[in-house]
């Protein structure tokens, strides 16, 4: 059964969730440590998270952006150097600039997936997101302008491995799109959403979950040891494998449903006052 969100912020001492092991903090970055679409950390929470770095304590942002959209966070990256993208499809060393591992979809597979999603909803158009940035089909670029991006059919443009194929279809409900590319998609691939609208499919086992449990046996870490933040669908799977995971107030119903407790808003920096009680305890 689902545990019931609590709603408090107070967080655990580290008596309750550090055992003689590290402790280490997972973070979204969109509409949990920062509101959606800011580009740097405000100050408040910079120092926060300097803080709990130099007292040993790890904060791994663990997110659904792209490797373009991380520049302004690279300077925020603890001692470890560890950062979590494209929704668990790369682990990435942001001191050395370089990635660590990559699990995409492969164009062979990645075609028959669209194709089979075309057959089933002949308005759906879609890009991909590669190392390299994004790639968009013509019926997705009329509706979504990213300068200098490539372009064309998609057997054309999918010449890497995707970290995510994106998919948007104006024929259907934003709110419907999902469950009914998740029907037709089943256990080939993962498919999640962060905004209504726009579907994000990842390979087959790729979540932030799979990814951090990865990270975490690199840096020596009990899953019981990490406190993870989350506010969307796509952050489920890391806040049910964490020990101790928190909704940001005004989170998706789905996610406030699985957390074990309850962070004020992005907006209010949430993350950072929660993280400032963890440094008391240090």
């Amino acid at each position: 059964m689902a545990a019931q969100a609590r709603s408090s912020c107070t967080p655990p001492t580290l008596e309750t969730v550090n055992t003689g092991r590290r402790t280490l903090v997972a973070t979204d970055i969109d509409g949990t440590l920062v509101p959606d679409g800011t580009l740097e950390l405000p100050d408040y929470t910079a120092d926060v998270l300097r803080r709990l770095d130099a007292a040993g304590v790890a904060v791994v942002f663990v997110t659904g952006r792209p490797l373009r959209w991380m520049t302004g966070f690279w300077p925020h990256v603890g001692n470890h150097g560890m950062a979590i993208v494209s929704n668990g499809a790369i682990t990435y060393d942001a001191h050395a600039r370089e990635i660590i591992s990559l699990t995409g979809i492969e164009a062979e597979d990645g075609l028959a997936l669209s194709a089979i999603i075309s057959a089933e909803l002949p308005g759906a158009r879609f890009a991909i997101e590669c190392a390299d940035g994004i790639r968009l089909d013509p019926r997705f670029a009329a509706r979504t302008a990213v300068a200098g991006a490539p372009r064309g059919p998609l057997r054309e443009i999918w010449t890497d491995p995707a970290v995510k194929l994106l998919v948007r279809d104006p024929d259907v409900d934003a709110d419907l799109l999902h469950g009914r590319i998740a029907a037709i998609v089943g256990d080939a691939a993962t498919v999640t959403w962060t905004m209504p609208g726009l579907v994000e499919i990842s390979a087959a086992g790729v979540t932030k979950a799979s990814a951090l449990h990865t990270l975490c046996g690199r840096l020596d870490v009990d899953p019981a040891e990490v406190i993870a933040f989350g506010d969307m669908p796509n952050d489920i799977p890391m806040l049910s494998w964490a020990g101790t995971s928190y909704a940001m107030a005004g989170a998706h119903p789905s996610v406030r449903e699985i957390a074990d407790r309850t962070a004020p808003a992005s907006a209010e920096e949430g993350v950072a006052q929660v993280l400032e009680h963890l440094l008391a305890e240090v």
